[in-house]
């Protein structure tokens, strides 16, 4: 600086006219090293003075000045007004400008030049091509590719790693390894040029293979080929190769030094599931970055530790590191997946303080993790005051409404969404268990047209979800047709159709189709075996299903959950094996829930095991001391063994706790409407139509010999009050409108949130006979097809 300050007084005490071209260079230079733009504009003011023309090699030297202390603007008007017939001085501007990114005004000094006929060299043709892969102008860069082997430029190392990195940014990978491989002197640059192409373009493998090559080839390895592999490393599992890295690195004392080396490792290990090994090198960081603790955030939320995770974030925070748009959507699927809503609230006021709410991807993940964790009408909130809207949030909102039983809900926004926004396959996807909640099947059959207009058919989710859909609103038949006519049929599809063929209570088919799938070589998953317990269990297989748990634990190596187990206990209950299914349960390597009791205590009901009930019942009490369904279960094992004192009890117990009972109902579609019945509702308009009927039917099945099952009534009152409260089941009431109101030849279709009783059971049956109509009932368990007087289930459910 020194040389500079002296320099700069001698200039300012000569008389302007004694100062010589050379002089004039030599200061520019220094300022252009010292990077003082204000001793280099004195020094421009003085050439002004002195009146050199700025060409040649003085202008020259003033645009490089210009350019080097940050002053562009300047620069490039001094070099508009020069001659500009050296190549050097085009290669100082456009590179000047691809440093700040502006690659379209580079490019277009690149066009200029050319009409000016200034002839490239490689320098150019660099700079050049690192801009055409940023703009993504696949054609332009290949006519310069052309041209640069018409000059002969194509043996250039430089030149042939730009022009890989080019072509792998354009996407056009097999193009930059003809480059590649045509290159005769390959250098560190070109090895990492299409290293790095492979595993930007997602083909990781490849990745490896050409470290794999460059290592037996003798290249030394250097920082930007680890931080080219280690992402490889991270996205196919190879902790070997992961692990040789991180020890070379050690070796030649790069960590720490590098923080991008670090965050890349730490990564690698988050990604291959060894946290402790991503602990290791996270706590030896002398440095960490709002990267690094996302890492490690991302890595204890995909190992589902999501206490960590959340925990990790609140550290994060108190070390003052400031969370980016991809920590906070990280941490919020965190508390989406681990249904931490309060951690998640807490989030919610960091975004709404650090005024991050109008980002979308913020608000999509808000959305995203009020929806799993249950509050739609928080998530509603928030959708309707944000400012953008994508497929994905009306999607979020969608899945949110159907998963958390808000059907209704689901359909309006769904209506909505299509006046504003172009439904896709996931937006069908979400819409149609909506459908399958409400057994809508008119809705679902509108929404099946929809998806064959559209051409979203051959989309596999899209066909998964209207099988499982006309699964679930009865229609077996054509769930099998749709089934048939997937030509590739993925491991969704066959699970979908066991499970169908189950809750329809064709245990026989369900296996055949499960064996089919084993044939096709789909190995089963967890989630295929809950489906084929559940078969098994609702049509009496009780030797097939223990066969299957058996081939699950020994054959496939899954190791069962709480889901398997509850079906084994549902297996066992059903099938009268109460005793073996309470010692089952009492020597599971795993505490059972209580829905593993649960199932147990169903099976007491079914048997009418009212001292083991008692039991068990406790047991539930304890796990879930709030859901009232298992105290009314309870109660109605008293009730139908006339033990109406025990009733009295409990229903004090339950009036003293402030619980509350979900009324049973039932509801029938007919034109797309929804007609709910409850228990001696009289409200319908065609009520008196309907007692009519069901009377009539009761008559003619006493004169048949099919007397009412009176234990199913539930109360402690003479026999004329149990056939009136029978009488007045929502099953029956539904199923008595539908026949009433649905044309010859259609089946009558009702769901029931709670599980039929017996003597509706019966008297679906001899309706079904009766007027010659099948009907097909959905209650909590499973479905029923009444057809000339025969049910589906054979009696066992």
């Amino acid at each position: 600086m020194g040389d500079l300050k002296n320099a700069m007084s001698l200039l300012c005490d000569s008389p302007v006219s004694h100062i010589e071209l050379k002089t004039f260079c030599v200061i520019l230079q220094l300022c252009a090293e010292h990077k003082s733009l204000n001793d280099g504009k004195k020094v421009h003011s003085l050439m002004n003075l002195s009146g050199f023309v700025i060409d040649g090699i003085l202008g020259t030297k003033l645009v490089f000045m210009y350019l080097h202390c940050g002053d562009l603007k300047q620069g490039r008007m001094i070099f508009d007004g020069m001659t500009k017939d050296k190549i050097f001085l085009w290669n100082l501007v456009m590179n000047e400008y691809a440093k700040i990114g502006n690659f379209k005004e580079a490019i277009f000094l690149y066009r200029k030049m050319k009409e000016m006929e200034v002839e490239p060299d490689s320098y150019t043709f660099t700079c050049v091509f690192k801009c055409f892969g940023a703009l993504g102008s696949l054609a332009q860069g290949q006519e310069a590719h052309g041209y640069l082997l018409k000059l002969g430029y194509g043996s250039h190392n430089t030149v042939g790693n730009s022009l890989i990195a080019f072509y792998a940014k354009c996407k056009k990978i097999q193009n930059a390894r003809k480059v590649f491989d045509e290159l005769i002197d390959k250098d560190v640059i070109s090895w990492n040029s299409i290293l790095n192409g492979y595993v930007s373009n997602d083909l990781a493998k490849e990745g490896l293979e050409i470290f794999s090559e460059m290592m037996f080839q003798g290249v030394n390895v250097d920082l930007a080929t680890m931080v080219s592999v280690l992402p490889a490393c991270a996205e196919m599992g190879n902790l070997w190769i992961g692990r040789a890295l991180h020890g070379y690195a050690v070796k030649f004392h790069l960590l720490s030094k590098e923080i991008t080396l670090d965050n890349c490792l730490l990564d690698m290990y988050a990604k291959c599931g060894d946290l402790d090994s991503a602990v290791c090198v996270f706590e030896k960081m002398s440095k960490k970055s709002v990267v690094s603790w996302t890492s490690m955030i991302t890595g204890f939320a995909r190992e589902e530790k999501f206490d960590r995770a959340i925990g990790l974030f609140r550290e994060m925070e108190v070390e003052g590191i400031k969370p980016d748009l991809f920590t906070i959507t990280s941490i919020l699927h965190t508390c989406a997946c681990n249904g931490s809503v309060e951690s998640g609230k807490d989030i919610h006021d960091y975004i709404v303080r650090n005024e991050l709410q109008t980002n979308l991807f913020v608000d999509n993940a808000l959305l995203d993790m009020y929806a799993k964790c249950g509050n739609m009408a928080e998530a509603r909130l928030i959708f309707d005051q944000m400012v953008e809207r994508d497929s994905i949030s009306w999607n979020t909102m969608i899945g949110g409404y159907s998963k958390n039983g808000l059907p209704n809900e689901a359909f309006d926004l769904f209506m909505k969404m299509q006046s504003q926004f172009v439904p896709n396959s996931v937006s069908f996807s979400c819409i149609l268990p909506a459908c399958s909640s409400l057994s809508a099947l008119e809705r679902g059959r509108e929404i099946h047209g929809y998806v064959v207009r559209k051409g979203f058919i051959t989309d596999g989710y899209v066909t998964n979800a209207l099988v499982d859909m006309y699964a679930k609103c009865g229609a077996l038949s054509i769930a099998r047709s749709l089934f048939d006519r997937i030509p590739k049929k993925d491991l969704v599809s066959w699970t979908v159709m066991v499970a169908a063929y189950g809750m329809h209570g064709y245990g026989r088919e369900a296996i055949a189709m499960f064996n089919e799938m084993r044939e096709a070589e789909i190995s089963p998953d967890a989630i295929s075996f809950i489906a084929i317990l559940y078969a098994c269990s609702h049509s009496g297989l009780l030797d097939e299903g223990w066969k299957f748990f058996n081939i699950m634990r020994i054959e496939c190596k899954i190791e069962p959950t709480l889901e398997h187990y509850a079906c084994v206990v549902d297996l066992l209950s059903r099938g009268g094996r109460l005793t073996k299914a309470y010692k089952f349960i009492q020597a599971m390597p795993i505490e059972a829930d209580s829905t593993v009791w649960g199932a147990l205590l169903c099976g007491c009901r079914i048997h009418r095991n009212v001292k083991l009930a008692e039991i068990v019942a406790e047991r539930v009490f304890e796990l879930e001391p709030e859901n009232t369904v298992y105290y009314v279960l309870l109660a109605n094992i008293y009730a139908e063994a006339e033990k109406w004192e025990e009733v009295k009890r409990l229903r004090e117990r339950i009036g003293r706790s402030g619980l509350r009972k979900s009324p049973g109902c039932s509801w029938i579609e007919i034109k797309n409407k929804f007609h709910v019945f409850v228990a001696g509702d009289r409200s319908n308009p065609q009520f008196k139509k309907i007692e009519s009927f069901l009377e009539s039917v009761a008559m003619k099945m006493k004169e048949e010999g099919c007397l009412p099952k009176k234990r199913y009534a539930l109360v402690n009152a003479g026999d004329t009050e149990k056939e009136d409260a029978l009488c007045g089941h929502s099953e029956k009431l539904a199923m008595a409108f539908g026949i009433l109101n649905l044309p010859p030849g259609k089946a009558v279709r009702v769901t029931k949130n709670l599980r039929v009783c017996g003597d509706c059971h019966e008297m679906a049956k001899f309706m079904s006979k009766m007027v010659g109509k099948e009907i097909v009932l959905r209650d909590s368990n499973r479905f029923h097809h009444f057809k000339n007087g025969r049910c589906s289930c054979r009696g066992y459910w």
